[in-house]
């Protein structure tokens, strides 16, 4: 069997990094303990944002705005990504970066809760990019799929929870059941759910691509 870690420590020493300032904003979000995607993670992202060419892309939970350069670093000319931040503080800083990098006019940055600003939001898009609050993405599924169209791309991040998943419930600490059991059924319903063709993907710490090959209101648990 692979060593899993070592598969992943030499992924990463191929890696050819993002920029300068994309590459100086994830040293200091790891040390200021802020979470972005892992760099296989990111490497992978922008790939899938190359193959698919999205026109419209939103991302759910912002951060300090890495994951959103790197997709703007792929996406076609002309394209558009929204994307939401809760947290004020983070979502300051990430428009900060958005200007710095010169993309402030290719990003719309919501400030807000998730669940309600997805309510707002009339897509299609034609790529989503979940990377919030872990326990939320089941209860959000409906929203993020009525954003969809067919042919649009659902990208999960963190779907793994670092192996926790394979455990059983009551295996793993109380106060992180929760989430255990929401993400546990997240991906039963990506995987059960008529009109999506969902892969689990084991790669940083762990992801999910689902495409959508019907009409939003065709896809069915």
């Amino acid at each position: 069997m692979m060593d899993q870690e070592r598969i992943a420590d030499y992924i990463n020493s191929l890696d050819c990094g993002h920029g300068e300032l994309c590459d100086r904003i994830a040293d200091e979000a790891r040390a200021g303990f802020v979470p972005i995607i892992r760099p296989e993670t990111a490497a992978f992202l922008k790939t899938v944002i190359a193959a698919v060419k999205p026109m419209e892309i939103l991302e759910v939970g912002t951060a300090v705005g890495y994951s959103a350069l790197l997709m703007a670093q792929a996406m076609p000319s002309g394209a558009h990504i929204t994307t939401i931040e809760k947290y004020e503080p983070r979502a300051v800083l990430a428009g900060e970066h958005f200007r710095q990098a010169g993309v402030a006019d290719q990003i719309t940055l919501l400030g807000g809760d998730a669940e309600g600003l997805l309510k707002t939001l009339t897509g299609p898009f034609d790529f989503i990019f979940m990377d919030a609050a872990k326990g939320q993405y089941l209860h959000w599924l409906p929203q993020i799929l009525r954003l969809m169209k067919s042919g649009s791309v659902l990208f999960s991040d963190n779907v793994l929870q670092d192996g926790t998943i394979l455990e059983s419930r009551f295996a793993v600490e109380r106060r992180n059941r929760t989430i255990h059991s929401r993400m546990r059924e997240y991906l039963y319903q990506l995987k059960h759910m008529d009109g999506l063709e969902s892969s689990i993907i084991p790669i940083g710490d762990g992801v999910t691509l689902s495409v959508c090959n019907s009409s939003a209101n065709e896809v069915t648990r």
